[in-house]
C-alpha cells in the first residue's frame, strides 16, 4: 500500500484531494491539518508521497519542506506543493526548498492524479 500524506489546513481541500486520487490502486490517505501534524505523522511512519499546502497556521509549508529535506530519513519522499500562491517567487522558493512539483489551487483533479502517479513510480 502506498501511503499519501495530505497536508492542508482546510478539511474541504483535504477531502477534495483524496477524492481526486481515489482511483489509485493500493493507496491509503492520511491527513494533517498543519505542518506540525505532518511532521508528527512522518515520525510515526514514512509516507510514499506528500501533498503540501504552503499557507498554514503554526508552521508554514516551506518550513515543512526544509525539515523534510534536512533529514536523510525523509529526503526521498516526493512532495507536491498544492497552494493558492500563483507568484513565481513562491514557486521558486518551494522548488529551491526541495518540492518535487508545484501546483496551484483551484487544481485540476486529473492533473493531480497524473502527477501523483508519475511520482509514485
Amino acid at each position: 500500500m502506498k501511503k499519501i500524506l495530505i497536508v492542508d489546513d482546510s478539511p474541504t481541500i483535504r477531502r477534495m484531494v483524496a477524492a481526486s486520487l481515489r482511483t489509485l490502486q493500493d493507496a491509503v490517505f492520511e491527513e494533517a491539518g498543519n505542518g506540525l501534524e505532518a511532521i508528527e505523522n512522518l515520525s510515526r511512519g514514512l509516507s510514499d508521497l506528500m501533498i503540501l499546502d504552503l499557507n498554514m497556521p503554526g508552521m508554514h509549508g516551506l518550513e515543512v519542506l526544509r525539515f523534510v529535506r534536512a533529514h536523510q530519513k525523509y529526503q526521498a519522499i516526493p512532495i507536491i506543493v498544492l497552494t493558492t500562491k500563483y507568484d513565481a517567487d513562491s514557486q521558486g522558493a518551494a522548488l529551491n526548498c526541495g518540492a518535487s512539483h508545484y501546483m496551484t489551487k483551484p487544481f485540476d483533479p486529473a492533473a493531480l492524479l497524473s502527477e501523483v502517479s508519475r511520482l509514485l513510480k
